[in-house]
């Protein structure tokens, strides 16, 4: 698969108070500056590194070994599509699909009455795809992210895709996750097997410690981040999926991952995807939306 001679131009700016061109921790981006958020967005990879609401730290982890293009970024929240993993597609093709190493452009830049900015921004077309994405950020006292996928063509097209979040957190061993219980889940560790949750998620992988890689089906939209150390809480609704995966490499995997290493305590992945048996299968003509919404509070 390889971009379009169509490939877009970069505006060399953004002609809306409260969004410019500039650099975040060494890319390219595009910087929001609301009332109520700070965000920056990278132009590489459509790649959403930092969402700051007024008052409060980070939502998102960025490693601090993130590496330069063409590699792809590690933190903030990937973009994946129009495969998770490698799923149905063969080895000489990347992980994770196309997008999060291409350079995408703005398509537009709006203010809202309430003062929140909505951006617009795509990647180049793909020769050979005729699936179309483009993601609309909304950034304000919540941070909306949306995937539209569109068929272009003349057949139906079955996809996978998934926002790959990561979520900044004091440490990982000491959260809940909650809005799972009882959900049947697919664990990585246990080679895929089955298994049904009981209670808040939380660490409790004795055989390799911090590790999750856990996909939940059929799940339904609306989850909690609680972090006691850090007195706040994260809400997570998604709308358009029903998939949820749970991810954090753990220690032994992260020493192996020259981007996270010792900093693995830092974060905790939350994806909203469709993704395994639950692809998306888009009739002609048809658009599909994938939405996560995202807001950041104290703990009661």
């Amino acid at each position: 698969m390889a971009e379009s001679a169509r490939t877009p131009v970069v505006p060399s700016d953004v002609s809306l108070p409260g969004v410019r061109l500039g650099e975040y921790a060494g890319y390219a981006a595009v910087l929001v500056e609301t009332p109520a958020a700070t965000a920056a967005v990278a132009l590489h990879g459509g790649h959403l590194l930092s969402y700051v609401p007024v008052g409060q730290t980070d939502v998102l982890w960025l490693s601090p070994g993130a590496k330069p293009p063409p590699h792809a970024i590690r933190g903030g929240v990937p973009v994946i599509w129009p495969y998770f993993g490698r799923q149905g597609q063969p080895e000489t093709l990347p992980s994770h699909g196309f997008v999060r190493t291409l350079r995408w452009h703005v398509v537009s830049a709006t203010r809202e009455d309430d003062g929140a900015i909505r951006l617009v921004l795509a990647p180049p077309p793909l020769a050979g795809l005729e699936l179309d994405l483009t993601m609309e950020l909304r950034v304000g006292d919540t941070l909306e992210q949306t995937l539209v996928t569109r068929n272009r063509g003349t057949h139906e097209i079955a996809f996978s895709q998934a926002m790959h979040t990561y979520f900044r957190v004091s440490d990982v061993s000491r959260v809940q996750v909650q809005g799972l219980e009882g959900l049947r889940y697919l664990d990585k560790n246990d080679g895929y097997a089955a298994h049904v949750q009981r209670g808040d998620w939380v660490l409790d992988e004795p055989r390799d410690p911090g590790r999750s890689d856990r996909i939940y089906t059929d799940a339904p939209g609306r989850y909690r981040l609680r972090d006691p150390d850090a007195d706040r809480m994260i809400d997570l609704q998604v709308d358009g999926g029903r998939t949820l995966v749970v991810w954090n490499p753990g220690e032994a995997g992260a020493a192996r991952m020259d981007d996270v290493g010792g900093a693995w305590r830092g974060f905790l992945c939350l994806e909203a995807a469709n993704a395994g048996a639950e692809l998306v299968e888009l009739a002609p003509g048809a658009t599909h939306r994938l939405t996560q919404t995202i807001r950041s509070l104290p703990l009661p």
